[in-house]
């Protein structure tokens, strides 16, 4: 598996954009939405913050400088220690770009909402294999919108998991465009809990914020 991620990241230089066609059922799908925990629809744009479904293993996501030490802007993604944090909330953009439903199955850029120099540094994407660890990690650094072979990266997915959510790299922007699918779980390294790929998905819920 870890090999077929490689290829299909290495692949993303080398592909021809031609070979990248947008495919508008991607957009106008009719799968269900996604509720958030009062069982409004999630909408791209307001702010919602992410929470884990099971107690005592943590709270919300937010980026920091863990593993990467070399940039100025937060690439790490990672959960908090303690349950009672929320975490920073995070903001969905659909695959038009346009307001409204964001539902299952469905590609989204995920971008955390922070007032900074860094606010437009915030978008989730794939981050590089880690040798070391033998891992892939959802960093930020990403680019929104823009679906291309470039940025097949940046773009995840909502899927129901039980009566939750968990999210899924296994972007389909793209027609006739390969790539691998696989959850998106936490890595625990040194106490800490990065966002990763994961054959343990992360259940999650989403709570807006106003």
């Amino acid at each position: 598996m870890n090999t077929l991620l490689l290829l299909f990241s290495l692949s993303l230089s080398i592909i021809p954009f031609t070979l990248c066609v947008p495919n508008p059922s991607r957009i106008l799908s009719s799968s269900s939405p996604v509720l958030d925990i009062n069982g409004d629809k999630v909408q791209a744009g307001p702010n919602y913050f992410i929470l884990p479904v099971i107690r005592g293993k943590g709270g919300g996501l937010y980026p920091s400088n863990v593993k990467q030490h070399n940039s100025t802007c937060p690439r790490d993604i990672v959960q908090e220690t303690d349950e009672v944090q929320q975490g920073l909330p995070v903001v969905f953009t659909r695959l038009d770009a346009k307001k409204g439903v964001v539902r299952v199955s469905t590609d989204v850029n995920v971008r955390f909402y922070t007032p900074t120099i860094c606010a437009r540094e915030t978008i989730w994407k794939l981050g590089a294999y880690d040798d070391k660890l033998k891992q892939y990690f959802v960093v930020t650094g990403g680019v929104e919108g823009n679906p291309g072979p470039q940025t097949v990266g940046n773009w995840f997915k909502i899927e129901k998991f039980g009566s939750d959510y968990k999210f899924v790299f296994c972007p389909s922007v793209c027609e006739f465009y390969k790539v691998i699918c696989k959850d998106v779980g936490v890595f625990m390294k040194d106490g800490v809990r990065f966002l990763a790929l994961s054959d343990t998905p992360f259940k999650v819920m989403f709570k807006k914020t106003f």
